[in-house]
């Protein structure tokens, strides 16, 4: 379980959320984690667990600040309700206040999912201090600018996915590629929002496997790792 905390968000306001902590002493990699657009909710804790087991600090940021839901209808509308210029400046002051932790090692990136991936795309393109972003099926309305992007990127799609569709995420390497920037693109035969263990009705089980595992690998490539 992640305790609770909050941090400036750039140009005022609050940012807030859970933060996980490896059990190793010395320095760590840091990743933020963003949600789906449930909101901040126990499978996300269990992501944030699993970072840590695995050695990083993790901070899950709550964009919705205490709204979860599980209904479709209203996660759309506090999906639709968000403010995605402001959800960003939250995101740049949780990278900032992991910058300024005396137990991480320099290093910073994020992993969203859906609604998070899409916003991971777009932090990526605005925050220079990420050094990793790993975006799971989540494209953003509006494509970052990719001249702006330093972070490495490892996006992971789904085929069947109606909503963050291949196409886009293949458009979205392809604009990298002639900027001279590289993306590392991965689409598995299964639905949207794969990684979700509590939706078993899309739930994959070796897709989600086999993300996870090339996500920690890209993190520590990235990143480092603890000690």
């Amino acid at each position: 379980m992640g305790q609770k905390v909050s941090f400036p968000a750039i140009l005022g306001g609050q940012g807030s959320g859970e933060i996980a902590l490896p059990e190793q002493d010395g320095k760590a990699p840091a990743v933020v984690v963003l949600h789906e657009w449930w909101g901040l909710t126990d499978q996300l804790r269990v992501i944030l667990d699993r970072l840590a087991g695995a050695g990083f600090i993790a901070l899950g940021l709550d964009l919705y600040h205490g709204k979860v839901t599980t209904d479709p209808i209203e996660a759309s509308q506090l999906m639709n309700a968000l403010d995605w210029s402001r959800a960003l400046l939250e995101i740049s002051g949780a990278v900032y206040f992991l910058a300024d932790d005396e137990r991480v090692n320099g290093k910073i990136g994020a992993i969203g999912f859906s609604m998070g991936g899409a916003l991971c795309f777009s932090a990526a393109a605005t925050i220079p201090r990420l050094s990793a972003a790993v975006p799971f099926y989540g494209v953003p309305g509006e494509a970052p600018d990719s001249t702006k992007v330093n972070a490495a990127i490892l996006a992971h799609f789904a085929a069947r996915d109606t909503w963050a569709k291949p196409a886009l995420a293949r458009a979205l390497q392809a604009e990298l590629a002639a900027r001279g920037r590289s993306m590392e693109l991965h689409v598995y035969d299964a639905d949207h929002a794969f990684m979700n263990e509590a939706r078993p009705e899309v739930y994959h089980p070796q897709a989600a496997r086999v993300a996870w595992d090339r996500t920690l690998g890209f993190l520590r490539k990235h990143l480092g790792t603890a000690g």
